[in-house]
């Protein structure tokens, strides 16, 4: 087939806007090179089709090195963007040219057969432990060693499906049906010899792929032209040839141009080593969309932790290898003879297995004891009360002074010093043997382990952060007084300053555009995204680029409302029911409310109230109020309901088809007022388009919990990396601007289109005044910063003008 010639051959509408026109060329310009684009772009600039545009050319120009495009973004929203967009070029090219093939990457719950039917007991919470442990049994029963093949597995499982081992004959046939299409397989998992079930999509597959292993080969399907295949095309593929679905979105990864993933498929080190490692290379073109959420994003991928019950099973692991060696086999330990020829080949001794397996029992013991002490310091009486404790988290070093944590002396002191480091050898051996010894591969404790307490003692104590982190659950298997019952325990290493492990990841990639509409300032996201550290240690070029609203700017107004700050000092907790914080104006009795009842706070509150009551009164459409958090939007949606002549809706942190609901009930009929959190999922990545949001109203900066240990170990360690002398930036970069990229992200959900109408607001004296803490230089110029009792005027005479056009 011909092959498109330039970019607008590929481009998916008729004419590009000016920004796009620049976008596509300095990204082609910037990835042949070997760098960057980093482009802040607002609504309208056309950011998915023009860096899909970029990248797909450079896939096809032969002169090019680059062979696929991946996407990366942390909104579902997004990635059904990004493939309408790869069908609207596909669509546009001429019949001569060859589509582009695309895939979307899912979880395992997504393309399981049985888990998307709910079949033979497996479901989206169950299917990640059960397909390990088919998978496991499967390739047991196979492999070198196994008693029968893929091939005699398929067919024995195709017998059971049409009833032909018990003489029932074809009209019992009952088979697994998913995505349209039927599997020649039973809905209940086949068993071999009637004692070991095992997965026939996954036999299957074995039996498709060659003897050289390479997964793209048992592909039994062709995708060279048949565009971008969704979850249910690859799915139905799958099953149309009786295959797994989940192995083949692996095996294709080297077989499509473009791939559509999540920051997991790059940034998370397990999954990119088990997964998409394929993808990490040099002929790949990178697009990370909602590039403001990198930075916070990959600084929990890039984290590290332990789990106590992780610490209870490795020393579990390391006493079934060493026991048998003392005392011979003993019942559940490892085999000796074994366990001796092991040790014979590697450099490890078993005095090491010993003194590691003393070190984690020792370190279960120092942290059941500094738990301990902080409850009794913190939570008198928790004994007595352990279904009501809180999360917690326990700083192991003040988070203002980096120095060495309480853990890694206390080993020092107790001998422990070389432990640390030791336990990752020990641990893979572990893991190794156990799984020769049990004849299968599982995940084990010990190497995960030993990874970790491997990098707590390799990890410098000014970029990373150590603490006990305390997750609320509830163990009856545990003692009634030990906090246990209460709790998973875990050893966390926080990294605070993740941008020197972005710009490694980045690396590894040929080049690509990392964009958002809220990216600004570009210096600072190029410092703590690592485009800097790229650009220093790999000579890999760096542009930037911002291009603001495309839009008619008579189509919108956009209020910066002094009103006074809303910050926790001003406003205290969230009144109950909805009240102002006494009985005034609140129709709550005092004894009611739990808030501070003091006149001020009142009078904060009271102004919120009117001033989004204001914006809801002025527009007959949809608006979107944003709240710092789940609790303030609870408060909101009930003081404005009594004086709001619209339905209030209300967003509660709940799961994706709850979320749905409350999205299609909004958009559904007459205007409404839709109250959320501005760290939920409403107010980033949904669109809006259309008539569907008429006005969007931000209360307060939404700056995070600075009181937290993490928190404070972030802002000091963005000091010390960013700062210096006198320069203090820790607060500014770790706090400010994420709150007002997070701030215009919502507020940008209001003009989506050329023809589209709508007021824009932020309520905050940050937002309109400069001061100390000011964030106005954050915010595009066309916010005009007015009084509260001038909202109404100025919201009038933006109707009455738009009406009147």
């Amino acid at each position: 087939m011909t092959e498109p010639s330039g970019w607008r051959a590929i481009f998916g509408h008729d004419e590009p806007y000016e920004p796009q026109v620049d976008g596509i060329e300095t990204a082609l310009e910037t990835a042949r090179e070997g760098g960057y684009l980093a482009l802040e772009g607002a609504c309208g600039t056309g950011k998915t089709m023009l860096a899909l545009t970029a990248g797909l050319d450079l896939v096809r120009d032969p002169d090019s090195d680059f062979e696929r495009v991946v996407v990366l973004t942390s909104v579902k929203q997004q990635l059904r963007q990004f493939e309408a967009d790869l069908r609207l070029i596909n669509d546009g090219l001429p019949e001569e040219f060859r589509p582009f093939s695309g895939l979307t990457l899912v979880g395992k719950a997504d393309v399981c057969p049985y888990s998307r039917e709910g079949l033979a007991g497996i479901d989206e919470t169950t299917v990640y432990e059960r397909c390990e442990g088919l998978r496991d049994r499967t390739r047991g029963l196979t492999g070198d060693d196994g008693p029968t093949n893929p091939g005699q597995l398929v067919s024995a499982a195709k017998r059971q499906q049409i009833g032909l081992d018990d003489g029932a004959g074809p009209a019992a046939a009952s088979y697994v049906e998913t995505a349209g299409e039927p599997a020649p397989y039973p809905r209940e998992l086949p068993e071999y010899e009637d004692d070991v079930e095992y997965c026939p999509f996954y036999a299957q597959y074995l039996d498709d792929l060659p003897e050289d292993g390479e997964p793209a080969e048992a592909v039994p399907f062709d995708v060279s032209d048949r565009g971008l295949l969704d979850t249910e095309d690859l799915v139905g593929l799958s099953v149309e040839h009786g295959t797994c679905p989940h192995s083949m979105m692996g095996a294709l990864l080297e077989r499509v141009e473009v791939v559509l993933g999540n920051y997991y498929h790059a940034f998370d080190p397990t999954t990119a080593s088990a997964f998409t490692a394929p993808l990490l290379a040099e002929d790949t073109f990178v697009i990370c969309d909602e590039a403001h959420m990198l930075e916070p994003r990959v600084r929990d991928l890039v984290s590290d932790g332990v789990a106590d019950v992780t610490l209870r099973d490795a020393e579990a692991e390391l006493t079934r290898v060493l026991e048998p060696l003392r005392e011979g086999r003993t019942e559940g330990g490892a085999d000796p003879d074994l366990v001796r020829a092991e040790l014979s080949e590697v450099d490890i001794t078993r005095s090491d297995l010993e003194a590691v397996r003393t070190f984690v029992r020792e370190l279960r013991e120092s942290l059941d004891r500094r738990v301990t002490d902080h409850l009794d310091a913190e939570h008198s009486g928790w004994r007595d009360r352990l279904e009501g404790l809180p999360d917690e988290a326990i700083p192991l070093r003040p988070p203002e002074t980096p120095q060495v944590d309480e853990l890694t002396r206390w080993a020092d002191r107790n001998g422990h010093a070389d432990a640390w480091y030791r336990g990752e050898s020990v641990g893979a051996f572990v893991g190794r043997v156990l799984d020769e010894d049990e004849e299968e591969e599982r995940e084990r404790a010990a190497p995960a382990a030993g990874r970790v307490l491997a990098a707590w003692a390799r990890r410098d104590h000014e970029r990373f952060f150590r603490s006990i982190e305390l997750e609320r659950t509830w163990d009856a298997t545990q003692p009634p007084e030990s906090w246990r019952r209460a709790y998973n325990g875990r050893l966390q290493l926080h990294n605070c300053v993740p941008g020197d492990a972005i710009g490694d990841r980045l690396a590894d990639f040929g080049g690509g555009v990392l964009m958002s509409a809220t990216l600004a300032p570009l210096s600072v996201f190029a410092e703590v995204s690592g485009l800097d550290h790229l650009e220093a240690e790999y000579d890999r070029p760096i542009e930037t680029r911002r291009y603001g609203l495309q839009f008619p700017a008579e189509h919108r107004a956009s209020f910066a409302v002094a009103a006074p700050k809303f910050t926790y000092d001003n406003r205290g907790p969230p009144p109950a029911a909805g009240g102002l914080g006494g009985q005034a104006d609140g129709g709550v009795p005092a004894s009611d409310v739990t808030a501070n009842t003091d006149a001020d706070t009142r009078a904060v509150r009271r102004a919120y109230r009117d001033a989004v009551a204001s914006v809801a009164a002025s527009s007959s459409g949809n608006v979107l109020v944003g709240m710092p958090s789940y609790a303030e939007a609870e408060w909101a949606a009930a003081a404005l309901e009594p004086v709001v002549d619209k339905p209030v809706l209300l967003d509660e942190s709940s799961d994706d088809a709850a979320t749905q609901a409350l999205k299609d009930e909004f958009f559904d009929g007459p205007g409404k007022v839709l109250v959320t959190s501005l760290r939920g999922t409403l107010t980033e990545g949904v669109d809006y388009r259309g008539d569907r949001l008429a006005a969007a109203v931000v209360c307060g900066v939404p700056i995070v919990d600075t009181s937290t240990p993490r928190t404070r170990a972030i802002r000091e360690a963005y000091d010390r990396t960013f700062g210096g002398g006198e320069r203090s930036v820790g607060f500014e970069y770790a706090l400010t601007i994420p709150a007002v990229r997070k701030a215009r992200q919502a507020i940008g959900r209001v003009i989506r289109g050329p023809e589209e109408v709508g007021v824009r607001v932020l309520l905050d004296e940050r937002y309109a005044r400069d001061s100390w803490d000011s964030v106005r230089e954050y915010l595009p110029e066309e916010f005009r910063a007015v009084s509260p009792d001038m909202l109404d005027v100025g919201l009038e005479r933006f109707w009455d003008g738009v009406e009147g056009q």
